[in-house]
C-alpha cells in the first residue's frame, strides 16, 4: 500500500481524518457498492487509518472519492473504529473545510456524493460551514427498553443519516467530568436495544445514543456515543439532525426556525429544516458549524511492522 495522503481537522471538536490519496482502489459506480467493497475487501485499510497506533477511537476516518455523480464536488465514504458510516455531519463539515484549505473548493454551494444520498454543503464568507443533509425521519415515538441496572427507559427512534435512540434527561450532568457515567448509562441502553430486538426501519440496527439535556447557552445539550463506544465531542451532526425531526414531528419546532444544539465541550451546532417534497413526515436539515484544519501529513505502513494493519482489541 502507498503512502497515504491525509489532513486532519476538527469540527467543533471532533475530529476527522480525511484520505486524499494511497487508499485502496474501489473501482467506479454507487458509493454505496464501493462502500461494501471496501467493507469486504480492503477493511485493513480502515485499521490501520483509524487504530493506533496512527488514530485512535474518537477519530473518524473520510476516503474521499470521484464522485459517480460528476456534479458533485467530490464522494466521500466515512468509517471509525468498528466500521462504517452512512453520514457524518461533522466530517462532512471537516471535509468542506479541508478541501478549502487545499485551494479545492471557494465560497457558495457544494454537492457531496455519500453512500447513503447526495448532500449539500456551503461554505460562508466567514469561513463558516452549512450542510443539508439527507431526509430525516422519526420512525418510533416514546419507545420504552427495559434497561437492567436502571429500569425503564423512553426515548424515540429517528433517522438523521445514522440510527438514533433519542433520551430527554440525564441521568447526570452533561459535562467532560462526568463523560465515563453518561458512556456507561449510554452504553447499557444500546446492549438493552439489541437484547429485546429494538431496531430502526427494516431492522436496521440502532448504534447511536443520544441523551439531551436543558441548556442555559443554547436549546438543549447532548451526549452522543458512537457505534464503537467513543462519545462525540461535536454536538453530532446526523443526531442534531434526527432530534430535528423529533421536534418536527411533535409540532416543537417550525421549518425555518432555528435550534441551537451543544455538545459535551460547550461547543455548538445551529440547526433548522425545510420538509421534504411529499415528505409524509420527512424533512431536510441543516446544520451549520465551524471546522480547523490540525494537520496534514502521510501515513506510513511498512511491510514489516507488525501494527501495519492497526492494533485492534
Amino acid at each position: 500500500m502507498l503512502p497515504m495522503e491525509f489532513v486532519d481537522s476538527h469540527t467543533a471538536g471532533e475530529p476527522t481524518r480525511v484520505i486524499l490519496s494511497g487508499g485502496p482502489d474501489l473501482g467506479s459506480g454507487p458509493l454505496s457498492e464501493r462502500l461494501r467493497r471496501l467493507a469486504t475487501e480492503h477493511d485493513a485499510f480502515r485499521s490501520a487509518v483509524i487504530h493506533e497506533p496512527r488514530g485512535s477511537d474518537v477519530l473518524v476516518g473520510a476516503l474521499l472519492l470521484e464522485p459517480q455523480d460528476r456534479e458533485c464536488a467530490a464522494g466521500v465514504i466515512y468509517f471509525n473504529n468498528t466500521g462504517y458510516l452512512g453520514m457524518c455531519g461533522h466530517g462532512t463539515i471537516g471535509l468542506v473545510a479541508t478541501l478549502a484549505y487545499l485551494g479545492r473548493l471557494g465560497t457558495g454551494q457544494h454537492r457531496i456524493e455519500t453512500p447513503v444520498g447526495t448532500v449539500r454543503a456551503t461554505l460562508h464568507d466567514n469561513a463558516e460551514i452549512s450542510i443539508e443533509n439527507v431526509p430525516s425521519y422519526r420512525f418510533r415515538n416514546r419507545v420504552q427498553v427495559l434497561v437492567p441496572g436502571v429500569g425503564a427507559v423512553c426515548g424515540d427512534v429517528a433517522w438523521g443519516g445514522n440510527w438514533f435512540f433519542l433520551v430527554e434527561g440525564a441521568p447526570v450532568d452533561i459535562t467532560p467530568a462526568n463523560s465515563d457515567k453518561l458512556t456507561e448509562y449510554a452504553w447499557s441502553i444500546r446492549r438493552a436495544l439489541q437484547q429485546q430486538k429494538i431496531t430502526g426501519a427494516e431492522g436496521a440496527e440502532i448504534d447511536h445514543i443520544e441523551i439531551s439535556e436543558p441548556s442555559a447557552d443554547a436549546d438543549s445539550r447532548n451526549f452522543v456515543l458512537c457505534p464503537g463506544k467513543a462519545y462525540d465531542r461535536s454536538p453530532c451532526g446526523t443526531g442534531t439532525s434526527a432530534k430535528l425531526a423529533c421536534l418536527a414531528a411533535d409540532g416543537k419546532l417550525a421549518p425555518g426556525q432555528i435550534w441551537r444544539q451543544e455538545g459535551i465541550l460547550g461547543t455548538a451546532f445551529t440547526g433548522s429544516y425545510r420538509l421534504q417534497d411529499s415528505s409524509g413526515g420527512r424533512i431536510v436539515p441543516s446544520i451549520t458549524g465551524r471546522a480547523y484544519v490540525t494537520a496534514k501529513g502521510y501515513l506510513l505502513l511498512q511491510p514489516e511492522d507488525p501494527f501495519r494493519d492497526g492494533i485492534r482489541i
